[in-house]
């Protein structure tokens, strides 16, 4: 991935093909990209916060128009994840309330669940999105293995995430 200072690939560059916490080591700030391959996740905040943003091969003339506020302050990187995906979704923090397994995308908890809310989760296998609207629409929230106690705790508070959906090798 290559971040640009200014929008329209102007201005100083920097490349990457792995996790930067703070681009401001780099680049004085970054309005756009280009993906020559893999995915990232980017970040209007540093160390890996904020609001996010799921970018695959192509351009990004202008990070404002992704519906960020500011500018790019992080990214990561995405492996690639052959195998299965499976992911445990919890109505409630600390993994309380309504479980569910998944194990492929789900366009809308509230239709497939009757739940009205995911809280925490379990990551088992895979990489995911989690998206704040039905039909993978709004902001969203990368995962990777792990576990997920409070999506409030991790800067999340007043989101609520109602779709997911695995990151696989056809996003490369």
């Amino acid at each position: 991935i290559i971040f640009y200072e200014e929008r329209n690939f102007q201005g100083r560059s920097y490349e990457t093909s792995s996790d930067c916490a703070d681009m401001s080591s780099h680049l004085s700030r970054c309005h756009s990209c280009r993906v020559e391959s893999g995915c990232f996740m980017v970040y209007d905040n540093t160390n890996f916060m904020g609001n996010q943003f799921f970018v695959r091969r192509g351009e990004y003339s202008d990070y404002q128009r992704m519906g960020m506020s500011d500018c790019i302050k992080s990214c990561r990187m995405i492996p690639m994840h052959r195998g299965q995906f499976r992911m445990r979704i919890y109505e409630r923090e600390d993994f309380g309330g309504q479980m569910y397994e998944l194990m492929e995308d789900c366009e809308s908890i509230m239709d497939r669940y009757q739940m009205s809310d995911c809280m925490s989760c379990h990551v088992m296998d895979g990489h995911w999105l989690m998206y704040e609207q039905p039909h993978y629409k709004g902001r969203m929230m990368y995962l990777r293995p792990g576990e997920y106690r409070s999506f409030r705790e991790m800067g999340m508070s007043g989101m609520r995430f109602m779709s997911m959906r695995r990151i696989m090798d056809s996003c490369y």
